[in-house]
């Protein structure tokens, strides 16, 4: 039996245990820094596994971290678990039922992402042990990807800083070796204050914050004509200012969600963005208080690791999905629009097939468009170790992540298949890099040339703490 084989075969072994696992997570959807029910369902897991656990690394409740084995190279598996807000939806079903007195939702397939890394992980726990090897495994259970930078924080204050190279997966419509591209980002929350006073008898006497932070809206919009093509923009009101109309508002505040392409590109952008508030507070005598509150920066790329992991995708072939499985997702596909279905494949640069139910393939390394290019606080941790992540098929092809559709499907024996197929992806990546010493040698040459030359940054300053609202 080969390595692969062996490794395999021990991810075989525990998947229904995972797959049960996975549907737990599935069934309390919890959302940044609230994922304690989740992270929970880790940490016994890690112990019944008999990891040596830290619970609430880098001060986050809902973070954990396990570890297998005493010396050798630190492999690490990263593993998510939040949900999405407004996302309730009913497994199973193709069409969209929230459910009653739930809000939350797995709409971007985490209860499928931690469960699949810590499968692999506990794989390669005991391939190690079978094989009386000495390396070590490390599992982090990462909470708050969805807008938290858990992540950023994490590699900012050396929670990454040990660890020979990083290895993690994401849920998708198709098979594929990610390829690092991805757009830096900041959320920073503007607050104006201005004065109070009644709109129709002393009007004179207010300062609007109001005022400020549509002037603000109006400035950055007029700056998106001049920035760079790759560079966005987002923004919602988190308060702003109340609902009483003869009232001068006097306190509001927005945050601004602002992207490019890599970290140099983004502080030029957000000092652009300060400036424009600043003009704005100005302009209407109002201050203005800005406060990061969170952000990641783009993905640095490892050739060699990524080589690696192809050689290990394209050994095991793509997802096998069956008859049942493709009829469930054409039901999905029957509530998509054509662009969706045809847009599915647009990281990898193809246009989707309309009669293809399932990805039944595996794209080659070097296929990539700059389409539909997000953000994720792994590039911060490809900014600190040599990293590589896999895309997986767990959905039907044309789903919109983030969205109803993705989560009926985060149960179906499709995902379960895909969840499996990533963790076997990961695991034998993570022994190729243990039995080759050379191949991690070279990753992380590769790594520390890319960071000679362009140091890292954290987009999160010092002292600022993660959003963690409450324990409970």
């Amino acid at each position: 039996m080969s390595n692969q084989e062996e490794i395999w075969q021990l991810v075989d072994d525990k998947k229904e245990e995972y797959i049960k696992f996975s549907d737990r997570v599935f069934d309390t959807p919890e959302i940044l820094y609230k994922e304690f029910k989740s992270v929970s369902e880790h940490t016994q897991m890690l112990q019944k596994e008999g990891f040596k656990i830290t619970e609430g690394i880098c001060n986050m409740p809902t973070a954990v971290m396990g570890e297998y084995g005493k010396s050798g190279p630190v492999i690490a598996i990263l593993g998510e678990f939040d949900a999405l807000p407004g996302l309730s939806q009913q497994a199973g079903v193709a069409e969209h039922k929230p459910i009653k007195n739930s809000e939350n939702g797995h709409g971007c397939g985490h209860n499928l992402l931690g469960a699949a890394s810590l499968l692999a992980a506990t794989a390669v726990k005991d391939w190690l042990d079978n094989n009386n090897i000495e390396a070590r495994i490390r599992y982090y259970g990462c909470p708050a990807e969805e807008g938290g930078a858990a992540k950023t924080y994490m590699s900012r204050d050396g929670w990454f800083d040990n660890i020979d190279t990083a290895i993690c997966w994401h849920p998708a419509t198709f098979n594929s070796v990610n390829k690092p591209i991805s757009l830096a980002n900041s959320r920073i929350d503007f607050t104006f204050t201005g004065k109070a006073a009644h709109a129709a008898t002393a009007p004179h006497l207010g300062r609007s914050a109001l005022d400020a932070v549509e002037l603000m809206n109006i400035g950055v919009n007029y700056m998106r004509e001049h920035m760079p093509d790759s560079a966005r923009v987002h923004y919602a009101y988190m308060d702003a200012g109340g609902n009483a109309a003869n009232v001068v508002q006097a306190k509001v505040t927005i945050r601004h969600l602002i992207r490019a392409s890599n970290l140099t590109e983004l502080r030029s952008l957000v000092e652009r963005v300060y400036k424009i508030s600043d003009g704005a507070a100005l302009m209407t005598e109002t201050s203005v208080e800005k406060k990061v509150y969170s952000g990641v920066s783009n993905l640095l790329g490892n050739e060699p690791l990524e080589q690696i992991m192809q050689n290990e995708f394209e050994k095991i072939g793509p997802v096998i999905f069956d008859k049942k499985d493709k009829e469930f997702a054409n039901k999905i596909r029957s509530t998509l629009t054509e662009s969706d279905i045809l847009d599915s494949f647009q990281r990898i640069g193809i246009k989707a097939p309309l009669d293809m139910p399932l990805c039944d393939f595996v794209a080659p390394l070097n296929s990539f468009s700059s389409g539909g290019i997000g953000s994720t606080d792994v590039g911060d941790v490809s900014w600190v170790v040599p990293t590589v992540q896999a895309r997986v098929a767990t959905c039907a092809v044309g789903t919109p992540f983030h969205t109803w559709q993705t989560v009926a499907q985060g149960k179906a024996p499709a995902a379960h298949k895909g969840m499996v197929h990533a963790a076997k992806i990961m695991a034998s990546t993570a022994c190729a890099l243990i039995n080759d010493p050379k191949k991690l040698n070279d990753a992380k040459e590769v790594f520390k040339k890319q960071i000679k030359k362009n140091p890292y940054l954290c987009p999160i300053p010092n002292g600022v703490k993660p959003p963690i609202i409450k324990y409970e």
